[in-house]
């Protein structure tokens, strides 16, 4: 039987590299808690087809706890760009530990394009490649796009397409409305 994981298709999907790191954030459904990276035979398979671990490899407990802390990480920011608080401390020392212990290589393609990866084969050493599309990201204007949904129990990653950038939710039908009966209901009871 093959499980069938929430993140497998996305219906607000982001373009090109950033789309890992969406599949990165959604690797955990909330509220419900189903997590994706929780035992290591559930992640191998998808960290190696994602790239963020070799083909045919098993991570340890101390690499998934650490996939966990960058993903959470992540969320924060995406978070931020939904219009909630800022990354605490902690979420920002999960991404630079990435930087205190990883390096990057530069290729240089026959066309003359540079091209940046990570220089290590194990799962930190390839996370660092997160920083890497997030700065590509940053700048070709994309990143502020990639948000959480502002259900604070949902906060599922899309990317916003709008054309004012003003997307909140990952699904108006859902979450959108949800939270609009929720602030209806208390104005009414504010109101009273």
């Amino acid at each position: 039987m093959t499980t069938r994981w929430a993140g497998d298709t996305e219906t607000k999907p982001a373009p090109g590299q950033l789309a890992r790191i969406q599949a990165l954030v959604n690797t955990i459904e909330l509220p419900v808690g189903t997590d994706r990276l929780a035992r290591p035979d559930d992640a191998a398979p998808w960290l190696a087809a994602n790239g963020w671990l070799a083909a045919g490899a098993s991570p340890t407990a101390a690499e998934l706890d650490q996939v966990r802390k960058v993903r959470e990480a992540l969320r924060a920011l995406l978070i931020h760009h939904s219009g909630g608080t800022a990354p605490q401390a902690d979420h920002l020392a999960a991404l630079k530990a990435l930087t205190d212990t990883s390096t990057a290589k530069v290729d240089l393609t026959p066309e003359g394009q540079v091209h940046l990866s990570a220089a290590g084969e194990g799962v930190g050493e390839r996370l660092l490649e997160v920083l890497l599309v997030m700065r590509d990201a940053q700048r070709d204007g994309t990143w502020a796009r990639l948000k959480a949904c502002a259900n604070d129990e949902c906060t599922w990653a899309f990317y916003d397409r709008s054309r004012n950038h003003g997307g909140t939710w990952c699904d108006m039908s859902s979450c959108g409305n949800m939270l609009k009966n929720r602030e209806f209901r208390a104005r009414r009871r504010g109101g009273s």
